[in-house]
């Protein structure tokens, strides 16, 4: 079984379920495919709508549910931390980066520690300086900042847009399990009961 894990890096809803997708896949033996992507590129094919040109109810809204997710599921989370909106990019790149080289057990660690430094430390994921400090504090080596630069991880980065685009996700998270598409975190009770019919 293999869940393909489309996300944005700076997405608080990612954050929010990321415990509990890698709790889940371990319980159920399923391989997680970490696939950072381009939700520009994604939002431009699906209609979707960066958020601050949400209507102003949305992004209300929004501010709401990040408050009543973070209560319920008792995580550390600024709902409008000091940097945010941030650039994905550079640490999409370097999740790519070391699932490259190292694979996805690093590359998933190292996407925790990247949505834990927006949502919960106000930290700044598109410095290199952080990015480096995030690299060092889960075990993985410097080099990979430069490699996360090189034409390989960029044709990776799109390549994962490509195929998102293609499997239909429009929006951050999305977990698709076959051909089953389950958007958001809120959404994993669902994801949890198919990989259980397995």
């Amino acid at each position: 079984m293999t869940i393909d894990y489309y996300f944005a890096p700076q997405s608080p809803w990612t954050y929010l379920g990321h415990t509990r997708l890698l709790a889940m896949a371990e319980a159920a033996q399923a391989t997680v495919r970490v696939l950072p992507a381009d939700f520009g590129q994604i939002f431009a094919q699906s209609g979707g709508l960066p958020l601050p040109k949400r209507a102003p109810q949305r992004q209300a809204y929004r501010l709401l549910e990040l408050a009543r997710f973070r209560d319920a599921l008792q995580l550390p989370l600024n709902v409008q931390p000091q940097y945010f909106p941030v650039a994905a990019d550079p640490s999409a790149r370097l999740i790519i980066a070391a699932d490259l080289q190292n694979g996805a057990q690093a590359s998933l660690q190292l996407s925790g520690a990247v949505f834990a430094a927006v949502w919960a430390q106000e930290r700044d994921i598109a410095n290199p300086q952080t990015l480096a400090e995030l690299l060092a504090e889960c075990g993985l080596a410097p080099e990979l900042l430069a490699h996360s630069h090189s034409a390989t991880v960029q044709d990776q980065y799109d390549a994962n847009t490509r195929a998102a685009i293609t499997a239909g996700v429009f929006g951050a998270p999305s977990y698709c399990l076959g051909d089953e598409i389950f958007w958001g975190q809120d959404r994993l009770d669902f994801l949890e009961r198919q990989l259980k019919t397995l």
